[in-house]
């Protein structure tokens, strides 16, 4: 995997790196589905045998079944349509299709349909093959039919057994958007099946006409009996309300109130506007005593005083017109102002009669509003004497009303039978008569198969969904991004253990370029020459870490760098195995200050890969993690990570053991080994956190054992297929450089520094 170049940090693998989102794991994805199909091909077919073989003996446990169907058809006359409307009567249209189909569904039908075609007698049609039973798998497969024992029951036995099962295999059902029920029945015999469906029809023709008929004659009867008591009750309260009228002198109006009320709502209208009228007039008085008359609303409507007094006015504006060249003693001057003395007295004594008509007006409307409140008094006494009388009345009125209301109804409800059973009876005619079933409807053979294979390719889903849901480990690279919030930089195909050693030997298998590919991202991890000590890790066993580290050394050690593998698995080493040294003195012995000065470099091992030396893990020891938490261990890395290019330090698993968290703290980085569908999540995530708490630097996760090779969804992540590259017969002048380089002797190991001079007191370098 190539990653970009971007300068080392010790709190962060990448800055500003983030996991990539899973949107595409939350959509469908048919690449997906297709690998778990085939994937798990051998339990889906598995399935769907099973699910076929179960279709096949499904249908053999079933006994076939012929149907037959007759169609009748209800119609409904509207004899209410225009008094009810038509929504009204399509609601009542189809109450008489739903009780149509539930008298259909009755036990008395049934039992005519029985008597009618004597099916109490009928051996075959009362003892049927049962629908499921593992007998019918024997009988089809032999050949042999089944009778029941019914010579034991009783002629009331067999007619009940009849009469429930054509109750049970009848269905009635109406046919979308017509006035036709459909009336189909099931049975073994299809000869039965046809004439059962035919005779409910016909039956139900039979069971209507009856019932019309009879419940007709006795509506008739029976409303006619109640007419005639009706009739009866209501002269005799009629009579007896005219006796009683006429005995308490009681006069009523149509409208049932009696004259008295009459009057005295007139009255009470007239006072008003007589009290109305006198609060008029005394208003008017009122301003006529105050001196006010001549503002009276009469005289400003009176057209003799405002032609009057217009001419007053023509005549004194003529008088100031003249005054001013004649004098007032002037006779011109003293006939105007005769004139107008004159014409005033005229409107003065026009207004004094309005001012008389006014106080007339007053005092009558005074004595109009006295009588009519006297008489308001005589009649709300009488109102009074008439109330008493009245209570017995009323109790005689609402009776004859009671009468009359119910002989009325009566008497609609007899019309309403003389013509009700021609008018909204239902008529059923039968359209089309059952015929014999040429084949049976059930079992179906192919749905049965079909719904078979169905629920148990769905059981089927349900075991790989489970699966699935257990399966807690890495599949793919995304996951250990997602999960783990690590960049992945290598992933690593699988290979057979077998095979591995030829694999590493081979620079152009999948495998070496996968490794370089990991060796690619780890040199662009950090920046030149800061990270020098590399710590190689895994959760779990068995997961790949020292395979890794030996090929990181190889593939660092090509390029021309000195490569120390410091074996620090004091409990299970392996890399003095793979390399084919001896570990008689090691790492164990070095930090147990048990090795002499002049032995220190015979543990430095030169292997037969140039530029690799190996310290071996040594004596396994009692106490490993006391010996990584020496100073001894940390003044060891110190010195090695100066004498050479880089470190590379194999290491136990993290899980259960303490040695991984305490290396990680004295590395510069460290890579966790993750193999692909053998180490669970949660033990990946504790082993990082592990990891993370002692002060490592988990710069990035290297994919283990990923099968490329196989047929499997991990094609879909596209993240790699070494296969595609081709190599050329003349390499580039790089790689032969590495190839010069990596055949050259190692180089002699120089100490510098005070670190390296405080080491060389007790533990001389390698020659």
């Amino acid at each position: 995997m190539y990653q970009p170049p971007s300068p080392y940090m010790h709190s962060q693998p990448y800055p500003g790196y983030a996991p990539p989102e899973a949107e595409e794991e939350n959509g469908f994805d048919p690449l997906k589905l297709l690998w778990f199909v085939v994937h798990y091909r051998w339990l889906i077919a598995v399935c769907l045998i099973v699910g076929l073989i179960s279709g096949v003996v499904l249908t053999m446990l079933q006994t076939p079944l012929y149907r037959a169907a007759a169609n009748l058809e209800i119609v409904t006359t509207g004899a209410k349509v225009i008094q009810d409307l038509e929504a009204v009567v399509q609601t009542s249209d189809m109450r008489t299709f739903e009780n149509a189909r539930v008298k259909m569904k009755s036990r008395d039908l049934a039992r005519r349909v029985v008597y009618e075609l004597n099916l109490s007698e009928d051996e075959t049609f009362l003892a049927p093959t049962p629908t499921f039973s593992l007998s019918n798998l024997i009988n089809r497969a032999l050949g042999t039919s089944r009778e029941a024992d019914i010579e034991g029951l009783t002629p009331e036995q067999r007619e009940a057994r009849a009469v429930g099962l054509v109750q049970a295999n009848l269905a009635i059902a109406l046919v979308r958007n017509t006035s036709i029920l459909n009336i189909s029945f099931s049975h073994a015999s299809p000869e039965h099946a046809a004439m059962v469906a035919n005779q409910v029809a016909r039956s139900y023709i039979d069971q209507t006409v009856d019932k019309t008929s009879e419940t007709s004659d006795l509506a008739r009867q029976f409303i006619q009996e109640q007419v005639i008591e009706t009739k009866a009750k209501l002269q005799e309260s009629e009579a007896a309300l005219v006796a009683y009228a006429k005995e308490a002198g009681i006069t009523v109006t149509g409208s049932d109130a009696s004259l008295i009320s009459e009057n005295i709502s007139k009255i009470n209208a007239a006072l008003g506007q007589a009290i109305q009228d006198r609060l008029d007039a005394q208003r008017d008085v009122e301003q006529v005593r105050a001196g006010n008359a001549g503002s009276l609303p009469q005289v400003f409507e009176s057209e003799s005083i405002q032609t009057t007094k217009q001419k007053i006015a023509e005549l004194r504006a003529t008088y100031q017109e003249k005054l001013n060249t004649l004098k007032p003693g002037f006779p011109e001057m003293i006939r105007l102002s005769s004139q107008i003395g004159e014409l005033q007295k005229q409107v003065d004594a026009e207004v004094a009669s309005i001012a008389r008509a006014v106080e007339i007006k007053f005092e009558q409307s005074k004595e109009k509003e006295t009588a009519l409140k006297e008489e308001l008094a005589q009649l709300e006494a009488e109102q009074s004497t008439f109330q008493d009388k009245n209570i017995q009345y009323t109790i005689l009125k609402r009776e004859v009303d009671s009468n009359r209301s119910q002989y009325d109804t009566l008497i609609n409800k007899l019309n309403e039978v003389g013509v009700g059973s021609e008018l909204r009876s239902s008529n059923a005619s039968i359209v089309d008569l059952a015929v014999m079933p040429g084949r049976p409807y059930t079992p179906n053979m192919n749905r049965n198969l079909m719904l078979a294979m169905v629920l148990f390719a769905a059981f089927a889903a349900g075991i790989i969904y489970l699966l699935e849901l257990m399966n807690n480990t890495f599949a793919v690279p995304d996951q250990i991004e997602s999960e783990l919030k690590l960049p992945v930089l290598g992933v690593i195909p699988f290979v057979d253990q077998e095979e591995l050693h030829n694999a590493f030997s081979d620079n152009k298998s999948s495998v070496s370029e996968a490794y370089r590919s990991l060796r690619t991202s780890i040199q662009f991890t950090g920046t030149e020459n800061a990270m020098r000590t590399i710590l190689v890790t895994s959760s779990e066993p068995s997961e790949g870490k020292s395979s890794t580290a030996y090929k990181l050394a190889c593939d660092f050690a090509a390029l021309g760098k000195r490569v120390l593998i410091v074996d620090a698995d004091l409990r299970k080493p392996r890399m003095h195995r793979i390399f084919n040294i001896s570990n008689t003195m090691g790492l164990s012995n070095l930090l147990s200050n048990v090795v002499r000065k002049g032995d220190v470099s015979s543990l430095f091992q030169v292997t037969s890969v140039p530029n690799v030396t190996v310290l071996s893990s040594g004596t396994i020891p009692p106490n490993p993690v006391d010996l990584l938490m020496s100073s001894r261990m940390g003044l060891t890395l110190s010195y090695c990570a100066k004498q050479y290019d880089l470190v590379i330090v194999d290491s136990p698993p993290v899980m259960g053991l303490s040695d991984s968290p305490i290396l990680s703290r004295q590395m510069d980085a460290t890579l966790l080994v993750v193999a692909a569908k053998q180490v669970t999540r949660k033990a990946a995530k504790t082993a990082l956190a592990r990891l993370n708490a002692a002060g490592g630097n988990v710069v990035g996760a290297a994919f283990t054992r990923f099968a490329v090779d196989k047929l499997d969804y991990n094609y879909a992540y596209r993240y790699m297929q070494y296969n595609y590259y081709s190599y050329d017969t003349n390499p580039a002048q790089l790689e032969n450089h590495a190839t010069q380089n990596a055949n050259a002797p190692a180089p002699n190991v120089r100490r510098t520094g005070p670190v390296a001079a405080l080491f060389d007191r007790f533990m001389p370098g390698p020659s």
